[in-house]
């Protein structure tokens, strides 16, 4: 079946950095588009940042560009999201999900664009 397993979650004070990972299993990595979101206590889930296919194309939401970074390792079948320069606003569960076999040139920032799920790992950022 398919797995989405994410990984690197923690604590960390202001400023400081986290790299998340997540391994996908059970479908082709390489052609899929992956994406990362967050939820925060009590809010909705927020998009972050997407990766094409390739890896050619990302896209990240307002709140987070030039501090976060998205890449994607094919041979190792897993996304990464380089966080750096953390605020507390940033606490948050975060999530990578997968857009299966999508190879299109839009990238998803809805949620409805992505069809598996990672279990959630959290981020506190403290102050």
């Amino acid at each position: 079946q398919v797995q989405l397993v994410e990984s690197g979650g923690g604590l960390v004070q202001a400023g400081g950095s986290l790299r998340l990972s997540c391994a996908l299993s059970g479908r082709s990595f390489s052609s899929s588009a992956m994406g990362w979101f967050r939820q925060a206590p009590g809010k909705v889930r927020d998009f972050v940042a997407a990766i094409s296919w390739s890896g050619g194309s990302t896209t990240y939401a307002d709140s987070v560009k030039g501090r976060f970074t998205i890449s994607r390792d094919n041979a190792k079948d897993t996304v990464y999201l380089q966080m750096n320069s953390l605020k507390p606003e940033d606490t948050a569960v975060y999530y990578c999900a997968t857009a299966t076999y999508y190879r299109g040139s839009y990238l998803f920032t809805e949620e409805r664009g992505y069809d598996y799920w990672g279990q959630g790992t959290q981020v506190t950022v403290s102050s």
